[in-house]
């Protein structure tokens, strides 16, 4: 019996112990462990980045312009791919810790930068991942995952 407590314990720090907390100014991510930190930007050499940008919105987001707010984004999205010289490669609706977000994926140069917007209120959170096209995509999806207002 105290052998599998001791097993069940390891099994429930394992998984912490790859993943470090970065903290903005009223938001929180997880990156990975070995990845360096700066401000609300962790990264692992010149391409590996996960960061957290935070934009004050004129007017607060009500979910009733979700259809409206996705439109004018993907203009976004489309204008960012042509000055990286890429194209938008992934484009979806989706919720982020309960709060509407839109997400794209662009692929450019051999890289894929993914940019996720979070809207709570008159704060536009924008999550972007950024790594090798074709890499392992698992900072990108803790990101998302664990991104956290408060």
């Amino acid at each position: 019996m105290l052998v599998l407590a001791l097993i069940l314990a390891g099994c429930g720090g394992a998984g912490n112990s790859n993943w470090q907390q970065v903290q903005g100014s009223g938001f929180r991510f997880q990156a990975p462990a070995g990845w360096t930190v700066a401000g609300a930007t962790a990264s692992n050499g010149p391409i590996e980045r996960v960061q957290v940008n935070e934009f004050r919105l004129v007017h607060a987001y009500v979910h009733a312009k979700q259809a409206a707010t996705a439109k004018e984004l993907d203009g976004v999205a489309d204008r960012l791919a042509q000055q990286l010289k890429g194209n938008v490669s992934s484009r979806r609706t989706l919720k982020v810790v309960g709060l509407d977000a839109r997400a794209y994926a662009i692929d450019h140069r051999g890289l894929t930068e993914e940019f996720t917007f979070v809207l709570h209120g008159r704060h536009e959170y924008e999550l972007l991942c950024r790594r090798a096209a074709g890499a392992d995509d698992a900072a990108c999806r803790k990101l998302v995952t664990s991104f956290r207002v408060g």
